[in-house]
C-alpha cells in the first residue's frame, strides 16, 4: 500500500517539476539576426551594439505579436489544384470515333475503334499528367510568393519598431 501512494505522489508531482525545468519557450530564444531576413539597421542616435541587440531582440518578439508570424517557420504550402477525372474516358471515346471512321474506311470497324479506344486513352492520360505537373508547379510558385509577402509583413513591423527607437532601417 505504502508504495502505491508514493508512486502515486511522485507521479502527480513529476509533470509540475517537468514545467518548472522545462527551458524558456520560443519567444525567449535569441532572435535572427535582421540581416538574415533581409533587414539592415545602423544604429542612427549613437546607440552601442548590446543597445543594439536588446532592440532588435525587443523589437523581433514585438513585430511577432503583431503581425502573428514567425518569420522563421518553414512556409505554409498552397496545396495544388485538383485536376479533374475524365480525360482518360473522353480520349478513349474520341479515339474510338476516330478509329471507327477509319476501319470504316478500310473495312474493319470493330478494330479500328479499339485501336482508337487505346491510343485515345493513353493521350487522355498523358494530358492529365501534364495539367497535374503544372498544378503543383503553380502551387509551388504560389507558396514561394505567399513565404515572400509574410516575410515583408513581418520586416515592415520589425522595420517600424527599430526606427521608432531611433535605427536607420533598409
Amino acid at each position: 500500500m505504502r508504495k502505491s501512494i508514493v508512486v502515486l505522489v511522485t507521479c502527480a508531482t513529476l509533470p509540475a517539476l517537468a514545467r518548472h525545468a522545462a527551458p524558456q519557450s520560443a519567444d525567449a530564444a535569441a532572435p535572427p539576426k535582421p540581416a538574415s531576413l533581409g533587414l539592415f539597421v545602423y544604429p542612427g542616435a549613437g546607440q552601442d551594439a548590446g543597445r543594439q541587440g536588446r532592440d532588435e531582440g525587443e523589437c523581433y518578439n514585438w513585430a511577432r505579436q503583431q503581425t502573428g508570424i514567425d518569420p522563421t517557420a518553414p512556409p505554409t504550402q498552397v496545396e495544388a489544384a485538383e485536376v479533374k477525372r475524365g480525360d482518360t474516358v473522353k480520349g478513349a471515346a474520341g479515339g474510338a470515333m476516330v478509329g471507327t471512321a477509319v476501319g470504316a474506311i478500310v473495312g474493319e470497324t470493330g478494330e479500328g475503334a479499339a485501336v482508337g479506344a487505346v491510343a485515345g486513352a493513353a493521350r487522355g492520360r498523358r494530358a492529365r499528367k501534364q495539367a497535374q505537373k503544372q498544378a503543383k508547379q503553380e502551387a509551388k510558385q504560389a507558396t514561394a510568393a505567399l513565404d515572400t509577402q509574410t516575410k515583408a509583413t513581418f520586416n515592415k513591423a520589425w522595420g517600424a519598431c527599430l526606427e521608432g527607437r531611433g535605427y536607420s532601417v533598409k
